[in-house]
Order: structure tokens, then sequence, then C-alpha cells
């Protein structure tokens, strides 16, 4: 193995430890409200861990867990009793959503300054038009590893793999802004391995299993695995297909400890960020 590692979970507690020392010098615990809908698994772990992160570093932290029978008018009164709460500063809405509830009605009904997640369409068109607002965690904590790795980003060649709205669009979007070339890539892009060969920056955000193998790699280039897939045998995998793009890259991240760890601080962090902006504190 020849790339070096870049820690996510080393960065991610710098991160953390820095915001309870911000919170500890504030009149007040910034607020923070994850509305979770029925029992998926995952989302469960997930909303653990963010209550425990956001409880360490001293934020007001509440987790309004609704059964999985609840109606989209339900969970939109909800979230309208937290958006006119004026000690919650964020919102979260834990996805996936059970099939009676239409995803994109409940991210547009959060207030955009409470948008913690940054899904909401306004949040979108900021980032697009590189205007300030809240930024999608998950591209929000790449950048953050990219910067701490002293990876340089102006004029190199990146290619985003995936064009969801949650990771791989926010992501192409936060490149740009860094100065990058980006090109987005996906499964009806043609010679998908050649694209990625291109890249000096590559990050991968399909959700498919060791999609990225070692031959897609460019020597030397960067990469950062957002995929975290489990397997029937119970280990977490990324994207990329580890040890093979380890002995051709520069830079990777693991999976687990890269980016998942990131995802968390930075919700915190957005959480911070709004609650200062709401109280003219920032």
């Amino acid at each position: 193995m020849s790339a070096r590692i870049l820690d996510g979970k080393a960065i991610a507690a710098r991160i953390r430890a820095r915001l309870a020392e911000r919170v500890a010098t504030l009149s007040f615990r910034p607020g923070l409200r994850v509305v979770r809908v029925g029992e998926d698994p995952a989302s469960g772990v997930y909303v653990r861990n963010k209550d425990k992160a956001a409880t360490a570093a001293g934020f007001d932290s509440a987790t309004i867990h609704l059964p999985a029978e609840t109606s989209e008018a339900e969970l939109l009164a909800t979230i309208a009793r937290l958006n006119a709460d004026p000690a919650v500063d964020g919102i979260l809405v834990q996805l996936p959503l059970p099939p009676q509830i239409r995803t994109e009605a409940a991210i547009a009904a959060v207030d955009p300054a409470k948008d913690v997640d940054g899904f909401h369409p306004l949040n979108a068109g900021r980032l697009a038009a590189g205007q300030p607002g809240l930024v999608p965690c998950t591209p929000r904590g790449v950048m953050h590893i990219l910067a701490e790795s002293g990876v340089a980003l102006r004029g190199a060649r990146a290619v985003v793999l995936g064009r969801s709205q949650i990771v791989g669009r926010p992501m192409a979007q936060l490149l740009l802004g860094a100065d990058c070339t980006v090109t987005i890539a996906h499964s009806r892009t043609k010679d998908l391995a050649a694209e990625c060969r291109r890249a000096e920056v590559l990050v991968a955000a399909v959700g498919r299993p060791g999609m990225v193998r070692g031959d897609w790699i460019a020597p030397g280039a960067v990469v950062i695995d957002v995929g975290i897939n489990r397997l029937p045998d119970g280990r977490l995998v990324g994207d990329v297909a580890f040890a093979e793009a380890a002995a051709v890259a520069g830079a990777i991240t693991p999976v687990p400890g890269g980016v998942g760890p990131m995802t968390i601080a930075c919700l915190l962090e957005n959480t911070l960020d709004a609650a200062l902006a709401r109280r003219g504190a920032g």
C-alpha cells in the first residue's frame, strides 16, 4: 500500500473539539432537533450517534421519534412546530421516510434558516449561485478533509462519481468554488473508468460496493470514498476497492473512518452556524 490514509475520524474529532470550545463561550446552547419516522435500523444507529456527539459538544440535542404510520400532514405539523420554536436552531428530518410521506415535501417544509442538512431548495440554490447558505453535511466534510490534509485544489481536475442531490451535485459545486475543473460522472457516462482516470481528485458517491477498481485510478490521485455499504458478512465497505486503489492513489479515505465521521461533525458545524446567524451573533 502506497497511498497516504486520510483519517476523517481524527479530523472530525478535532472539529468537534473546536465546536465544544466555541459553544462553551456562548450564553445559550445551540438547539438541534432530529425528526425520525419509523424504525429503519441504520437510521436508528445514525441518530443515536448524532445525539451523542451533539450532547458531548454542548448542544441542546433531542430526537423526535414518530411511528412508522405517521401521515405526511402529521410530519409537516411537527416540522412547523419546530420552525416556530425559538429554542430550535437546526432541524434534520432523517431519511429515508416511509412511503406515505413525500421526501421533497418534508425537506421543503423546514425553515431554510434551520435546514442544517442543507437540502432545502433555497439553500441548494444559494450553493449553486455561489452565495452563503447551509451546505449539505457530507460534501462539507469532504472539503474539510481535503483542506486539513493539504490537498491543493486550485486548477485540479476533479471527478465526482454520482449525481445525487445529497452528495454528488453539491460536492461538484463546492469543488467548483474551490477553483477545480469539475466533471460529474454517473451510470450513463460513456467509458466511466476512463473518465475517472482523468481525475486528480476523485470523489466516489454511488452506493455500490467496490465499484471503483484500482485501474480506474490515476497514479497519485486523491480518492475520497463517500460510500458506506454493508456486505452480507457484516463488513462495511466503500464504493472503492480499497486495497487496489491504495496501491495506485497518492491519498485515500478509508471506510469506515473516512468521510462518515465528518458528516456528523459538519452537522454540528451547520447547527452552530445557524444558531449564530439567527441570533445575529456570527
